[in-house]
């Protein structure tokens, strides 16, 4: 059985009370209160890339939440790692730095090259940081204590610290200008608050516009004139939160901008595409009202207020939540029933009975961003990590040598955060081509027109809610009348549904009841409420499958180790419970990651719409990542297959198309016979995966060769 203590209360174990508590203090400290902060401390039984994989995951639980912004670090990050351990082996090819080096200790060598690579762009990334000043302090800490002088900014390739040094150079050139907009931010504490990856400026035609009006969720209804306004209810709708923080405790601007607006144009690891104007992967719209998909729109709309009837233990409902009933479903689709056996063990699985609103509420605040998160993508990292622990013996992709831990986490942290990286890339150009709306705007604007089910009932209009017996009612004088819906308003819809976070959360619990469908609000913190960007697709749905399919790639199996993954939950955020410790448990990564994405419905962040859609998207990143990682890890990227396509454009001149790897060089030759002579022109660095040349038909005809090289 793995046992994953990847996130929790300060209650859950002695290990995870130390990570967790620095977190604590820095919020005391900002609030004004003195503090204390401890740093993780390397481990002398972790390899050097697992220790700096800690550290890198420390800071992101002392940071802002950015999901794509912290899988490009951790990608970052683990690049270095990757390309310092590849410098040093014969067959491996680096990503971004491909010098070969040797020395007379290799393994000293390589955890010096990696700890000054590491640490070169913990500085630069950190700049940016919430809490840049703390982190600033605590990298050159953990540099000493790991026996290396923070002041040698050597780059002699005879060194590992050079090497090191130049490795840093090679990898943070690569992403400077990757379209994040990195060098657009203003690091901390320059600016107050700080600036990190922002939008495209005023007027720039990249830049986003927003289709709605602001909405406070704490106002009753839309479009009632009360200030809340909906003008598209396809579109994303951002909040005003009076008293806004973080999922990780720091204090907002009450406004919701648009995290990660530019996302859709920054260059991923093993995606393609044409046309740069679209998703990189493009899944179709999502469901909208009053189009050819408008019950598939209240469908969505339902299936959330559903789920938020159940996050309640008073209806004394009880589940089995071990993988024996929940797994086993196909892609994009929750259609399984578990297993019959742990295929790992052949025995079956032992039932884990709860309550349903202690699973439900408990799923949904694991997988969150709630308080000290490491985001999705260095949850998965944190996972990885756990699953590591419990592995006894490590074989790249489940076969072939035995390789050492090293090696084994450098190209597990490298093809993971590929994914995790293209995974962002993916999602969120996905959120900005289509720009889709969350449930809390859809269903208070559909509630507030009324019922759609029956046109002889009252507030009937085709754009209301479907009536759904004990979930979603009109209101009447007579239920009004009986205690059904006291307190509601005749004509009005109702809906059975989490009300809101209680007044004392730790001492409370809310419960389900009837609220008018204006009133809708999320399971989530009310300084929070709903992520600020669009919807559609599910970031952690993509994230999760992405880093499934890696973890079952490089393992060779699917099964966690021992056919069971645990988590165990003592306490919850949003309001008081469980009633007592919930033990979450997946026998796949891929069961993991399907609960993922149904914590986002139980969370009423994401319909099922942007789940289903964010896992089969994930799913071609992830196997994508992992088949170009392969190429890295046995030196045969540079072997390709080369497809070369050629069209005529509108203007007469013919455009030459070919698939590229980024990073590796080529050279475009040109004959006017089959048989040549070829000549061309000086090979180029390629920036994205499909590359175009332009070139007027002079000829005849004309024959083209394309070839490639690790350097130019």
């Amino acid at each position: 059985m793995c046992t994953l203590p990847i996130k929790a209360s300060l209650e859950a174990t002695s290990r995870w009370k130390y990570l967790y508590l620095p977190l604590i203090l820095f919020v005391s400290a900002f609030y004004g209160a003195a503090a204390t902060i401890h740093w993780y401390v390397p481990n002398p039984n972790y390899s050097i890339a697992r220790n700096w994989s800690e550290r890198a995951l420390e800071g992101i639980r002392m940071d802002t939440p950015h999901p794509p912004g912290q899988a490009r670090n951790l990608f970052s990050f683990s690049v270095c790692m990757y390309d310092a351990w590849a410098a040093y082996d014969p067959k491996a090819v680096g990503f971004a730095y491909r010098e070969k080096h040797t020395a007379s200790d290799i393994a000293a060598a390589r955890r010096e090259a990696i700890s000054y690579a590491m640490y070169r762009m913990m500085l630069e990334r950190h700049a940016y940081s919430r809490t840049a000043t703390n982190q600033a302090d605590a990298n050159p800490a953990f540099m000493t204590a790991l026996g290396y002088d923070p002041s040698n900014i050597s780059r002699d390739p005879s060194t590992p610290a050079g090497i090191g040094n130049r490795i840093y150079d090679a990898v943070s050139a690569w992403f400077l200008e990757d379209g994040s907009r990195q060098t657009a931010g203003i690091a901390y504490p320059a600016t107050n608050p700080p600036v990190a990856y922002p939008d495209y400026p005023v007027g720039h035609p990249r830049r986003y516009v927003f289709a709605n009006p602001q909405m406070n969720p704490f106002l009753h209804g839309i479009n009632d004139g009360n200030g809340n306004t909906v003008t598209d209810v396809n579109k994303w709708q951002r909040l005003v939160v009076a008293g806004s923080i973080d999922q990780n405790g720091f204090p907002q601007n009450p406004l919701q901008g648009y995290l990660g607006a530019q996302w859709l144009w920054v260059r991923s690891f093993s995606l393609s595409r044409v046309d740069g104007e679209k998703p990189w992967i493009d899944p179709g719209p999502p469901p909208f009202l009053g189009t050819a998909t408008h019950a598939e729109f209240l469908e969505n709309l339902v299936a959330v207020i559903r789920a938020s009837s159940q996050l309640t233990t008073q209806d004394g409902v009880i589940v089995d939540i071990s993988p024996a009933t929940i797994g086993d479903n196909s892609l994009g689709a929750n259609d399984g029933h578990g297993y019959t056996t742990n295929p790992v063990s052949g025995q079956p699985y032992v039932p884990n009975n709860v309550l349903r609103g202690d699973f439900t509420r408990a799923l949904t605040e694991f997988w969150a961003d709630g308080p000290s998160s490491e985001t999705p993508p260095g949850h998965w990292n944190s996972i990885a990590n756990h699953v590591s622990d419990d592995m006894t013996s490590f074989r790249i992709g489940g076969v072939g040598p035995e390789v050492d831990r090293l090696e084994w986490d450098v190209k597990l942290y490298f093809a993971l955060n590929a994914s995790v990286f293209d995974a962002g890339c993916a999602a969120w150009s996905v959120k900005r081509y289509y720009n889709g709306w969350r449930p809390i705007s859809a269903i208070r604007y559909c509630g507030g027109f009324g019922q759609s089910s029956d046109p002889t009932l009252a507030s009937y209009h085709t754009n209301g809610l479907p009536l759904v017996p004990d979930l979603i009612e009109l209101v009447t004088d007579a239920t009004v009348g009986s205690g059904r819906h006291a307190g509601l308003t005749p004509g009005k819809i109702a809906v059975f549904c989490w009300p809101g976070q209680p007044e004392v959360p730790a001492e409370q619990t809310s419960g389900v009841k009837w609220v008018h469908a204006e009133d809708w609000i999320t399971y989530q913190k009310k300084t929070f409420v709903t992520p600020g960007f669009p919807g559609y697709i599910s970031g952690h749905s993509t994230f999760s499958r992405a880093a499934a399919e890696v973890m079952t790639a490089i393992t060779g199996t699917k099964w966690f180790p021992h056919g069971l993954g645990t988590y165990t939950l003592p306490s919850l955020v949003n309001e008081a419970g469980p009633t007592q410790p919930v033990t979450l448990q997946w026998a796949s990564y891929y069961d993991a990651a399907d609960q993922v994405g149904l914590s986002r419905i139980w969370g009423g962040i994401h319909p099922p719409a942007d789940d289903f859609a964010g896992r089969r998207v994930g799913a071609q990143v992830g196997q994508s990542a992992w088949a170009l990682a392969k190429k890295f890890f046995d030196g045969t990227v540079a072997d390709s297959e080369i497809n070369l396509a050629t069209r005529e454009l509108d203007d007469g001149n013919v455009e030459l198309r070919f698939n590229a790897v980024r990073g590796l060089f080529y050279k475009i030759l040109s004959a006017a016979n089959v048989d040549g002579p070829y000549s061309g022109t000086v090979s180029s660095v390629a920036l994205e995966a499909s590359v175009a040349s332009t070139n007027a038909p002079s000829d005849p005809q004309k024959f083209f060769r394309v070839s490639s090289s690790l350097s130019p």
